[in-house]
């Protein structure tokens, strides 16, 4: 036997080890992924079925009736979804607007003011979220019902503020951030004063992320369940506590029209935000 005919002997063994390990490697990932995408898609897909379903009982895999029935008893003009959808919608956009109006000077100071405790402060916007949310309604919710709050709107529209801060004081402040201080200069050195330049440079470049902000509030606001549940239930029922409702007493197929009725604007959304939500403004987000 020739050298050359010993060397691929001898590495021959050695490359269908590696071959196996390929394969081994791709089939893992392989699953992997399809592990993900079952958990991902795997509900939506049950989900679906559901809202079509008119009747679906164990053994069977799939509907035995199919129809669009629970549709219609959903939009009916007499129906609870269509107020609870503007009910939502409402609450949503009062919440946009609370918000806005403290974000947008909140997060012009943070940006372009030198404050005292600034980390402090931005983490004081997360705390909210740092505690279990039914232990804080519960406590909310005795409070406001001292002040005449529970199972009103305006309570409703405080406690969804106070969550959607968090993202619009953020995303706000790092808008802020992203802008050019160069132009700013540029237009106070042509004679604008500093609420022209605000009005004319600074607002109208931040605009995109305070778009974003409003966006990210607005769905916040949208699918917010634990908050409304303790404050403004029994007067005020939007779709997340129908949806709740409509699982608890085992009609999943209003309860899956209502979840798809959250989804469309969620995704519809966050598709929109990419154009808003640029590197240079998520660089400066917490910074």
């Amino acid at each position: 036997m020739t050298r050359a005919e010993a060397g691929r002997a001898e590495s021959a063994p050695f490359g269908a080890g590696l071959m196996r390990l390929r394969s081994w490697r791709w089939l893992s990932t392989g699953i992997v992924i399809g592990v993900l995408v079952f958990a991902i898609f795997g509900p939506l897909a049950n989900m679906l079925l559901w809202a079509v379903a008119e009747s679906w009982y164990f053994p069977h895999k799939l509907p035995v009736t199919w129809g669009l029935s629970y549709w219609e008893r959903v939009f009916k003009p007499q129906g609870d979804a269509m107020e609870s959808l503007a009910n939502s919608i409402a609450i949503a956009c009062l919440t946009v607007v609370v918000c806005l109006a403290v974000a947008v000077p909140a997060g012009y100071a943070l940006a372009r003011r030198s404050l005292p405790f600034r980390a402090l402060i931005l983490l004081a916007f997360l705390l909210p979220q740092a505690f279990p949310a039914v232990a804080v309604y519960i406590n909310v919710a005795r409070i406001f019902y001292g002040l005449g709050l529970n199972g009103r709107i305006e309570g409703v529209v405080l406690v969804h503020t106070v969550h959607g801060l968090v993202f619009a004081v953020w995303i706000a402040t790092a808008a802020f951030a992203a802008v050019d201080r160069e132009l700013e200069e540029a237009a106070r050195n042509i004679g604008a004063s500093p609420l022209r330049t605000f009005f004319t440079v600074t607002l109208p470049l931040a605009a995109p992320g305070i778009m974003a902000s409003a966006i990210f509030v607005f769905l916040e606001s949208l699918d917010e369940f634990t908050g409304t549940f303790f404050v403004g239930l029994p007067e005020v029922r939007t779709l997340p506590l129908l949806l709740f409702n409509a699982s608890m007493e085992g009609n999943y197929q209003i309860a899956s029209i209502t979840a798809l009725i959250l989804l469309v604007p969620s995704v519809g959304f966050m598709l929109f935000i990419e154009r808003f939500l640029k590197a240079d403004v998520l660089a400066k987000v917490g910074s």
